[in-house]
């Protein structure tokens, strides 16, 4: 196997390649026993993937021992000969060439403990010996020349606090002395020498420490509550936080040198610390590391290619298939693969332990822990234990903070501070609502998720700081995608951009394009005349102001499409439209290149009506009734299973119901607002068109539960939208196909199940009641009534002798009426 071939397999394989190189070497171990030593020593993917990269290209390493190397591959050679290898070389020192039993690295190479050592002119005798220790100065001394210091360290400090802080315990100030460097009495002593040299590094100046167990120090004087003590903020964003990276002399925060860090990824341009560099060196952003294919392992559960959520003895396994028990779950008592809680013990179902509630006990918004269903308990109140649920050190909340610094919430802010605020540190007051909302959403981890996604933060960032208009035609430059369109809708839900029709505008953007790539100017003017003062006058005209719908855009896009496809087929037979006759048209629509014939028909009549063809006809289809098989007795068994089944989700059930049995279509079903929804006199009633429809019992549980627990999935949780099914932008309702697709899961044929509705509504109620009660247009009821053969001849001498109108009800066949 040639080296590059090797050089493949350190992504893909890492284990296997160094357990075959070393066992190209070494015969006394077997292959298994080679295994366990190399994963013992190679750790995390990273790790291993650079040792075999290294092994790879210089695989001598393993019989001569000699370094320029890694030191994982010397800790590998120590270990292979613990386990009895015999072939296989021990690490030897670079300078003398002595075996090593353990190693000291300087650069790539390995040095023994008396060539490893670092040699210089002792500051004291002035001997060129090795380096023993350095003075309180930083210079170098030999072990003859010791800088002895017989005071007592914590007397020391205790008297330079005294003049800080008169009367402070000495005990303590030990105490806190002690835990700064537990087992390193010299370390103790260098920072006793820094804080005489600077006292007032402990009024506020920490941030200059010369060593990092200073800044410890100063947080234990803090915590034993020492008055006259200062916490050091960040000399870069001024935040009260733990600083202990060194930047330029000082020490700054963890977000500051991550800010300084900053340069923008090869793959998606997003502009953040590197998380790792490609073979050339070029920087990748932590969201395409994990996306990475390389990084993705084959689940040997379901045999995908995904992130490796736990590791077995067979294999890797992905998070969507990790083998978890099934038990009844302690909050909802349902029964489903669950974990036990850390917390009580009990298990607790997935689904518990990713909602969100308000606690019944604080009423905040936080996971569940304990409680039921109905009456949630978060962490902090179900086990308030002080060692666990730290209090934040920005906003002092209690939260389960696994590592030092803020809590999500405040972590959230400083993020927000970041990409918003301009040079001179102040937030744009267009800018500032947008602020406003994100730092103040419910769910704190979920707009964390959405500024690390794709070009977010990158964008927010170029708007906060000018360099992008806040304007949509600025955000018309992005590429297009879901990504910058939820940036957009999140920015008009806060009045940072005004309301535009982005359907509309997005049917422009697409006749312009297509127009544009035809290829005679002829047909692009004749296109421009059809999509412009036909098609989309049209559409405004129908819309009456109101946005359109995507089922609207794709139509117009089919119209226009097979305009297209009509003229580049006459282009290639050297035919134009005005010169097309009958004869062209039918060979046209009977060759196999023909697409959207149908479609095709609107735009030769158009042609027809603006005199720029003659002597064609292409006739309209009639509709002639439903094409589609009635089974009334599955759409009833199908709207029981909607009323009574518990488990389905109440948005679910409630736009199937309408659907079953008011014959609405997926686009009218996600436009409804709470609006429509009337609850008077102990009646709910829904206006689905200009006669509001009261509800029976359980759809009117089901319709009002909607209205009280509709929620989104945007970054900004709840808003003041008052769509009856929120979608996943902010200030929008959930898109017609996502409604159609939740149907569908549930078994549901929309076609099917929408006919046999108004096929059966035909039959009971005349045609100007059916298109006032259900909003459809009168012509499309009287096309359903005459197909349903509907006789209303009686139906006004039945009106005259009801005494009192009554609400029009719509019943299953066999219910009492």
């Amino acid at each position: 196997m040639t080296t590059a071939d090797h050089l493949d397999r350190t992504v893909a394989d890492p284990i296997g390649l160094i357990t075959d190189l070393v066992a190209d070497v070494e015969k006394a171990l077997d292959t298994d026993t080679i295994q366990v030593v190399v994963t013992a020593v190679v750790g995390g993917r990273a790790k291993s993937r650079h040792l075999a990269k290294a092994l790879a290209i210089r695989p001598a390493v393993l019989t001569d021992g000699r370094s320029p190397a890694p030191r994982a591959i010397g800790d590998l050679l120590i270990e292979l000969r613990k386990a009895g290898a015999s072939a296989i070389a021990a690490p030897v020192c670079a300078e003398c060439g002595q075996q090593l039993r353990t190693l000291q690295r300087k650069g790539q190479d390995w040095y023994c403990s008396v060539c490893g050592q670092e040699t210089a002119e002792c500051t004291t005798c002035g001997n060129v010996r090795r380096v023993g220790f350095r003075d309180r100065k930083g210079l170098p001394r030999c072990r003859m020349c010791p800088d002895n210091d017989d005071r007592d360290p914590a007397t020391v400090v205790h008297e330079l606090i005294i003049g800080i802080a008169p009367g402070a315990d000495r005990d303590a100030i030990a105490e806190a002395l002690r835990r700064t460097a537990p087992h390193r009495p010299t370390y103790r002593q260098r920072l006793v020498w820094a804080l005489e040299e600077n006292p007032r590094l402990l009024t506020g100046e920490g941030y200059l420490a010369p060593h990092r167990a200073i800044l410890k120090f100063i947080d234990l004087l803090h915590e034993a509550g020492v008055a006259g003590v200062v916490r050091p903020a960040c000399p870069r964003c001024h935040r009260v936080v733990r600083i202990d990276k060194p930047l330029d002399g000082q020490r700054v925060c963890r977000n500051c040198i991550a800010k300084s860090r900053i340069e923008e990824c090869v793959r998606c341009g997003a502009r953040r610390e590197p998380a790792t560099r490609d073979a050339q060196g070029r920087p990748l952003c932590p969201n395409c590391l994990i996306t990475d294919p390389a990084n993705l392992e084959t689940c040997i559960v379901c045999g995908e290619s995904r992130m490796v959520n736990s590791r077995t003895d067979d294999g890797p396994i992905c998070p969507n298939c990790r083998l978890l028990p099934i038990l009844l779950c302690s909050i909802c008592g349902h029964t489903a693969p669950c974990t036990l809680s850390k917390l009580t013990g009990l298990p607790r179902c997935g689904g518990c332990r990713q909602r969100q509630a308000h606690c019944t006990v604080c009423g905040r918004l936080r996971n569940i822990h304990s409680g039921t269903a109905d009456a949630p308990i978060c962490g902090p109140c179900t086990t308030p234990d002080a060692e666990l649920w730290r209090p934040c050190p920005t906003c002092g909340q209690a939260e389960r903070l696994h590592a030092p610094g803020p809590c999500p919430r405040c972590t959230l802010k400083q993020r927000l501070h970041e990409l918003f605020a301009d040079d001179t540190g102040s937030i744009p007051p267009k800018l500032q609502p947008l602020h406003d909302a994100l730092a103040s959403t419910e769910r704190a981890a979920t707009a964390m998720s959405w500024l690390s996604k794709g070009i977010v933060s990158t964008v927010l960032s170029d708007l906060g700081s000018g360099r992008r208009p806040l304007t949509h035609e600025a955000l018309d430059e992005l590429p297009e995608g879901k990504v910058v369109e939820h940036i957009r809708s999140v920015l008009v839900a806060t009045s940072a951009l005004p309301q535009r029709d982005e359907q509309m505008v997005r049917l422009e953007r697409h006749v312009k394009n297509l127009v544009a790539s035809h290829a005679t100017t002829e047909g692009r003017k004749i296109l421009h005349r059809y999509a412009t003062w036909h098609l989309l006058r049209r559409l405004r005209r129908r819309s009456r102001g109101k946005e359109i719908t995507y089922y609207q855009l794709q139509v117009a896009r089919q119209h226009l499409r097979a305009g297209v496809y009509l003229l580049n087929w006459l282009e290639g037979q050297n035919l134009t439209l005005a010169a097309c006759r009958q004869t062209d048209l039918e060979r046209w629509m009977t060759s196999e290149d023909a697409r959207l014939r149908q479609e095709a028909g609107h735009f030769v009549r158009w042609a027809l009506s603006q005199k720029i063809a003659r002597d064609l006809s292409f006739p309209a289809e009639r509709w002639n009734g439903p094409s589609q098989p009635m089974d009334d007795e599955a759409r009833w068994a199908t709207a029981r299973r909607l009323l009574h089944d518990g488990t389905l989700k109440p948005e679910g059930r409630l736009a199937g119901l309408l659907l079953l049995l008011y014959a609405q279509w997926p686009a009218a079903i996600s436009r409804l607002t709470v609006d429509h929804i009337e609850e008077t006199d102990g009646a709910v009633r829904i206006r689905l068109g200009a006669v509001p429809v009261e509800l029976p019992a359980l759809v009117a549980e089901l319709a009002l539960q909607q209205v009280e627990v509709r929620r989104s999935h945007a970054v900004l949780g709840r808003t003041d939208s008052t769509w009856l099914f929120p979608g996943g932008q902010p200030g929008r309702p959930i898109s017609a196909w996502a409604m159609g697709e939740r149907l569908r899961k549930l078994g549901i044929r929309l076609a099917e199940a929408r006919s046999t509705a108004l096929f059966q509504l035909a039959t009971q109620l005349p045609a100007a009641v059916l298109a006032r009660t259900l909003g459809i247009d009168i012509t499309v009821a009287v096309k359903w009534q005459r197909a349903a053969a509907g006789d209303w001849a009686a139906y006004a001498a039945e009106i005259s002798r009801r005494a009192l109108p009554h609400p029009v009800h719509i019943h299953e066949p066999g219910a009492s009426t």
